[in-house]
């Protein structure tokens, strides 16, 4: 009887087996039935399309939108780059691209661009174009209308080829003078790190400002420079990284894990996409004490390496919650010499927590993305045992609320105003102080506010539109009668006052101005040092780093939690 029930048991086993297998087959068979069916109507309608409406069709621009927004649905790192826009997918890739190094902006005073901050030793600085640079024609051609992205275009090229550029440079008479100069295109790669110092307390500070490239090798650089020179702690700045090569993240993690550590795993469908990465080498400091910085620009291989040092108790990471782009993108090569940055994967730390903050699989049915809630995330821990929280980006430790900016601020740099003064300021002073002893005077800022007044400048205030509402709610539900006296004594003291405004967010626009001033003469770094005069989150390192016995304290067991 047992004999009899066993070889029944198989039977059905067997024949279970098949049916999976059949209805496997099945399913497939029907997805790639789909499939082909959509293609076949995709094909057709773009031949309808071409033979029979009205106006004729760019085949091109028309199919590159469709590709377009069928890849947006799914998550807006998966991105086609046809033949002639391989140079940008190259730049994300390397770091790097042929061109004069300079960021460009639009004025739409003047609709036209022109050179907001030259890099420093690059072509544009060392020909001696300068921010307030109005650009007038490239190689002859006037660029009157034309945006960013087509002025940025004809500004990039081979490396070694040459090219005219004529600008018009605002005098110190108020009036431009027009003045051409011959540039030849190099490989401009920003710097990974464009300041690294040692700070009071022998607190040695690293600014990462990218993944791209090369950057793990002039980490170490830096690193061993700062140790050298006393640093016995350590603050690696990753504020508004948006991340890059995923390999680099790990290496500079190895600097201070042991060799043969888990940083992160990749998980996706094929077998190519799932990869665990370890730290490779002997580390280079094991001990020294790190605090890592970020914010809300923090994002992907910036994630990593701030979640693996706080998953495995080896920095505590301070600031604001970073983005959460826990998706791993892999380029494929497509005919006709284009590219495909797809993701194939997603990325977890130590811990077996994914970064991940929104939820691409799952939109809503307006098309719209949710961020995952809280409430839905789970709990991890670290090494030590500390409590983690997945699905949110890195929380850190400790936490540094980003302060708000006024509204005010927001239109003097949008209406290029801030931009403007820096550019007479200029005029005025060949030079200026080194970048921690420069500082916005009264006489200054006196002759700002003269620049503001003049140019008849508008901004909304938010008091008036919330006032605003709340009489037309009033009247709406019949309260406003009643409440006239009160309204008319409220908008008496919300009156548009800018010279009040002025003086009152003094304190905000100060330090915008300084920026925007000092980068004039000492590019990047000296925009860095002037940032880092009143640093809220730098400053909270410093608390941690000069106290051992808190810092051991947030990465024990008996620290808050980190995701709470």
């Amino acid at each position: 009887m047992r004999r009899y029930l066993n070889g029944r048991i198989a039977i059905i086993a067997v024949v279970a087996v098949a049916a999976a297998a059949f209805l496997s087959f099945k399913n497939a068979d029907d997805r790639n039935f789909r499939i082909a069916k959509n293609l076949d109507i995709f094909n057709s309608i773009v031949k309808e399309l071409d033979m029979f409406y009205v106006d004729t069709i760019n085949p091109d621009k028309t199919i590159q939108t469709g590709i377009e927004s069928m890849l947006y649905s799914l998550d807006p790192y998966t991105v086609y780059y046809p033949e002639e826009d391989q140079s940008e997918l190259e730049q994300m890739i390397k770091g790097s691209f042929g061109g004069i190094g300079s960021y460009i902006a639009y004025n739409p005073k003047l609709k036209r661009s022109m050179i907001s901050e030259p890099f420093e030793g690059t072509p544009a600085a060392k020909a001696g174009l300068k921010a307030g640079d109005i650009l007038m024609a490239i190689d002859g051609k006037d660029l009157e209308g034309k945006n960013n992205a087509d002025v940025s275009q004809m500004l990039r090229g081979q490396i070694g080829t040459t090219l005219k550029v004529a600008i018009e440079r605002p005098n110190a008479k108020g009036g431009r003078t027009p003045m051409e100069f011959t540039l030849t295109r190099q490989s401009i790669q920003p710097p990974a790190i464009p300041y690294a110092a040692v700070l009071d307390n022998n607190i040695g500070y690293i600014n990462l400002s990218t993944f791209s490239g090369n950057p793990s090798k002039e980490f170490k650089r830096h690193l061993l420079d700062l140790k050298k020179q006393g640093a016995t702690s350590l603050v690696i700045d990753l504020r508004n990284n948006g991340g890059g090569l995923l390999d680099e993240a790990v290496e500079i993690a190895n600097y201070f894990l042991p060799r043969g550590k888990v940083i992160v795993t990749t998980k996706g469908k094929t077998k190519q996409a799932s990869n665990t990465y370890k730290t490779l080498r002997e580390p280079i400091d094991l001990d020294i004490p790190i605090v890592v910085l970020v914010n809300s620009a923090t994002a992907s291989a910036s994630e990593i390496l701030s979640g693996s040092l706080q998953d495995l108790d080896r920095a505590v990471v301070v600031g604001s919650r970073t983005f959460g782009k826990g998706l791993v993108q892999v380029p494929r090569s497509l005919p006709y010499g284009g590219t495909m940055k797809v993701t194939t994967s997603k990325y977890y730390i130590p811990s077996g927590r994914c970064v991940q903050a929104i939820d691409y699989a799952h939109r809503n049915d307006d098309g719209s993305v949710g961020v995952i809630p809280d409430s839905l995330t789970k709990i991890f821990h670290t090494a030590a045992g500390r409590e983690v929280r997945d699905g949110g980006g890195i929380t850190p430790d400790i936490k540094v609320k980003q302060e708000k900016l006024p509204n005010i601020l927001y239109y003097l740099v949008s209406d290029n105003l801030i931009f403007d003064y820096a550019t007479q300021y200029c005029l005025k002073h060949p030079t200026i102080p080194a970048p921690d002893k420069f500082v916005i005077t009264d006489a200054d800022y006196a002759d700002f506010k003269a620049l503001v007044k003049k140019s008849d400048f508008k901004y909304d205030q938010q008091s008036e539109k919330i006032l605003k509402s709340l009489k037309e709610a009033a009247e709406f539900e019949g309260y406003l009668e009643g409440a006239s006296t009160e309204f008319a004594e409220l908008e008496k003291k919300l009156k548009h006052d800018l010279d009040r405004d002025l003086d009152y967010f003094a304190k905000d626009i100060k330090p915008v101005m300084a920026s925007e001033i000092v980068k004039r003469y000492y590019f990047q770094r000296g925009n860095i040092i002037e940032q880092l005069k009143d640093d809220n989150a730098l400053k909270e390192a410093e608390k941690i780093l000069t106290n051992p016995q808190e810092y051991k304290k947030l990465l024990s067991v008996t620290s808050a939690k980190a995701g709470a």
